[in-house]
């Protein structure tokens, strides 16, 4: 793990965004198309803000979120239409955006078209992730239904998590699909993120699934909450 701490979370967010940039840049210079997968919720936005005014091949680029929730995309509950407010605007309006809601009853009905469609845009070349202070990450919580399968070696690409820290069905991409990703970026704030990354030391993936990822992750993070 790299961790890098910064003085603020303006210039973390600057930074962070460049990082996201480069790494792309650098995969499109030997492939004929990159894949971003990237966090809901509201730590990420003012990286989207600025990723989304850089000047790169952005239609050559791949978009997907690490997670969503079983929720329509006109819900407020929906990652996707932060995605759509925040990131694929601007420069980044070209890219393709690869949504896992199918608008099926549940994820288990929809989640066989979700996984034919993504291996095309596999593996994921830059990962952004969050983590939660039960030390989450995407929608991988501590002891959820579903997380032993979603952390199994052959398991799909994008599984339905249940129970733990979430309080509706959801969806994420699976361990095999984390761990493969080219570049993987964590962003967190505050003391209370700063104890659980400690805290997951030495822990099991099944107690702090963020140790599914932080051995090859640059972690960022700033004090200011």
């Amino acid at each position: 793990m790299k961790f890098l701490e910064y003085a603020d979370e303006e210039l973390m967010m600057m930074a962070l965004a460049d990082r996201i940039a480069g790494d792309l840049e650098e995969v499109l210079l030997t492939h004929d198309t990159a894949t971003l997968a990237v966090p809901g919720g509201t730590t990420p936005g003012p990286v989207f803000d600025i990723l989304c005014g850089v000047k790169l091949d952005w239609s050559r680029v791949r978009v997907m979120l690490s997670d969503e929730r079983w929720v329509p995309e006109t819900s407020d509950r929906s990652n996707t239409k932060l995605l759509r407010e925040r990131l694929l605007v601007g420069q980044a309006a070209a890219a393709q955006f690869v949504p896992f809601f199918t608008g099926d009853e549940t994820p288990e009905v929809g989640l066989a078209k979700v996984n034919y469609t993504i291996e095309a845009s596999l593996p994921v070349s830059v990962l952004l992730l969050g983590m939660g202070a039960d030390m989450h990450t995407a929608s991988l919580f501590p002891h959820a239904d579903g997380l032993d399968a979603a952390l199994d070696d052959n398991a799909a690409p994008v599984m339905p998590i249940r129970g733990g820290g979430a309080t509706e069905p959801r969806v994420s991409l699976s361990g095999p699909v984390l761990k493969s990703a080219l570049h993987t970026h964590v962003v967190i704030k505050g003391a209370e993120k700063r104890t659980a990354l400690d805290n997951a030391a030495g822990k099991l993936i099944e107690a702090a699934p963020i140790n599914l990822v932080l051995n090859d992750a640059t972690v960022h993070w700033t004090g200011a909450a």
